[in-house]
């Protein structure tokens, strides 16, 4: 339960690193109380990781090792890339943040548990117990989240700015790269020929199509953003 616990809490912290998520926390934390806001979030992920846990408890029972380690490889593959791809506030959530009224902590926790359903957190939490101890997935994973929406708040509240979050972005990514080469290697060792090349072939398909992915998103950021600025009549504060 131990392990399954430290690993879910490394995990889940890294995959939340730069996520929606924690720009969500900062931006909450800064217009309410910060242990408010970290309360709803609490809440919130608990509520999200036990079905998600729930899930990929009873889905590992019926699924060989070795598959779960690849799939889990692929998965974390996904992962990476995906956090490559950023992340940021659309206009209704940005807008949400701006117009809670009385009841904060109830508009917070319903935010964060509608943004995460679907999110990449959430899946990784399924990956993860789908072979690993339920209990120490669910708390491991839970606590990574929470420690890693604290640490945006904190920051938020400190520099009064968001996080560097391409760098932070990139770091993640890496580190979710390292977590699929490692799982996809420990799924392999005796798998047959059939696997070894459906898998390789699934990884090389997921990191071409997810690259031309990444650099589409990142390129058509780059031409709105220069298009607004061409646009902006206002003059360049200095």
């Amino acid at each position: 339960m131990i392990a399954a616990l430290l690993l879910s809490f490394g995990v889940i912290f890294v995959a939340e690193l730069g996520d929606k998520s924690q720009l969500m926390a900062m931006t909450y934390a800064l217009r309410y109380r910060w242990w408010v806001v970290l309360g709803a979030i609490t809440v919130a992920t608990t509520a999200v990781h036990a079905v998600s846990v729930f899930f990929g408890h009873f889905l590992g029972l019926s699924i060989p090792a070795n598959l779960m380690s690849i799939f889990a490889g692929l998965a974390m593959l996904i992962f990476g890339l995906w956090t490559l791809r950023g992340d940021r506030l659309d206009d209704d959530e940005s807008t949400k943040a701006n117009r809670v009224g009385a009841s904060v902590f109830f508009a917070v926790m319903s935010a964060f548990f509608l943004a995460e359903l679907g999110d990449k957190t959430m899946l990784a939490t399924i990956t993860l117990s789908t072979g690993h101890n339920w209990l120490g997935v669910w708390i491991g994973s839970t606590l990574g989240m929470v420690a890693a929406d604290a640490l945006a708040i904190a920051i938020g509240a400190l520099l009064g700015k968001h996080l560097p979050e391409r760098t932070i972005a990139i770091g993640a990514a890496v580190l979710f790269f390292g977590f699929a080469a490692w799982l996809l290697a420990e799924g392999l060792v005796g798998s047959t020929m059939p696997t070894v090349v459906a898998t390789i072939s699934a990884a090389v398909l997921i990191t071409g199509l997810g690259s031309v992915y990444v650099w589409r998103v990142h390129r058509t950021a780059a031409e709105h953003a220069e298009h607004t600025d061409t646009d902006d009549p206002r003059p360049i504060a200095r």
